[in-house]
């Protein structure tokens, strides 16, 4: 993360485009505001777009603006974001969502720092500073021919990428601590700490979800616990139970906790016999996801 942030740093004083890969939760809309508040653009707009939370003809709309009468239901003329941000930063989040028509307009942006309205003639030019991300693999988006090869080499002129949460663990309680902070001050809580149980269960968790997955979890913690401080107990049981497949010399697990560890791990054998070891048909047998049941099966430690 040093080197990431060190590298995005240098990076923020340049107009240069900025594609973010990573695994979704990892922050790279944070790391992107961060580089926006780094630069000589920090006192104009910082616009973020979800690429993946629109239809294609709304997300061109939103994007490039549109005139009156461009289409039905519009009945007025209408700004788009890269003329909001004339002079900051767009944000484009899911890049790899975006249609290929609408990718070629993107490119001319990009190329010429123009573009025309929805419905429109006269062309806009913007001094706009573009950072993309996007959780995919667009080299494998080129080759199904879904993501322009031109437009991937405009975007990827400086790269960062965020590494999920289970190769930098040891950020946790850093993380944890900073979450904690936040909702104990919005929610008025007197939260002081997470107990010793409760942060070795974060620390042997692996966090498909990242850093968001995390956020939520301490969220979570702080405004349905009862006690000064985040208790095993505050946690969800999935996070409670994942590395507790035996004796790890931590602090003892609650009697509940183990209980209930104890009659899944009995469930999920018992459907594992009665499927001759084939997952997919214990999963079947047992109303789970088939990925949910391979999850539990590692986080109970039942695979030998």
């Amino acid at each position: 993360m040093r080197e990431v942030v060190a590298t995005a740093r240098r990076a923020a004083a340049a107009r240069s485009t900025v594609l973010i890969l990573g695994e979704s939760g990892t922050g790279k809309e944070v790391l992107a505001r961060a580089m926006h508040a780094w630069s000589d653009r920090r006192t104009a707009p910082f616009v973020a777009v979800n690429c993946v939370a629109l239809t294609a003809e709304l997300l061109e709309s939103e994007l490039f603006g549109h005139e009156k009468g461009a289409f039905t239901g519009a009945v007025g003329q209408k700004a788009g974001k890269f003329e909001i941000a004339d002079g900051g930063t767009v944000f484009l989040d899911e890049i790899a969502e975006i249609r290929p028509e609408l990718q070629a307009k993107l490119l001319r942006v990009l190329q010429e720092h123009q573009f025309e309205r929805v419905g429109g003639t006269t062309p806009i030019r913007v001094d706009i500073r573009i950072i993309a991300a996007t959780n995919r693999d667009l080299t494998r988006e080129i080759a199904a021919g879904r993501f322009r090869e031109d437009l991937f080499y405009r975007l990827n002129v400086i790269t960062l990428v965020m590494p999920p949460l289970k190769d930098r663990i040891a950020d946790v309680p850093a993380l944890a601590a900073l979450f904690l902070d936040r909702y104990a001050r919005e929610t008025k809580r007197s939260v002081k700490g997470i107990s010793k149980g409760a942060l070795e269960a974060l620390l042997r968790y692996d966090w498909p979800g990242n850093v968001r997955e995390l956020e939520n979890t301490i969220e979570r913690a702080v405004v349905l616990g009862a006690a000064d401080e985040i208790l095993l107990d505050d946690l969800p049981t999935h996070i409670v139970e994942a590395g507790r497949g035996g004796d790890d010399g931590g602090e003892e697990e609650p009697p509940f906790h183990a209980e209930v560890r104890r009659f899944k791990g009995r469930v999920i054998r018992d459907a594992l016999r009665r499927a001759r070891g084939h997952h997919r048909k214990a999963a079947s047998l047992l109303g789970l996801n088939p990925t949910y049941l391979s999850r539990l099966i590692r986080n109970l430690r039942l695979k030998d």
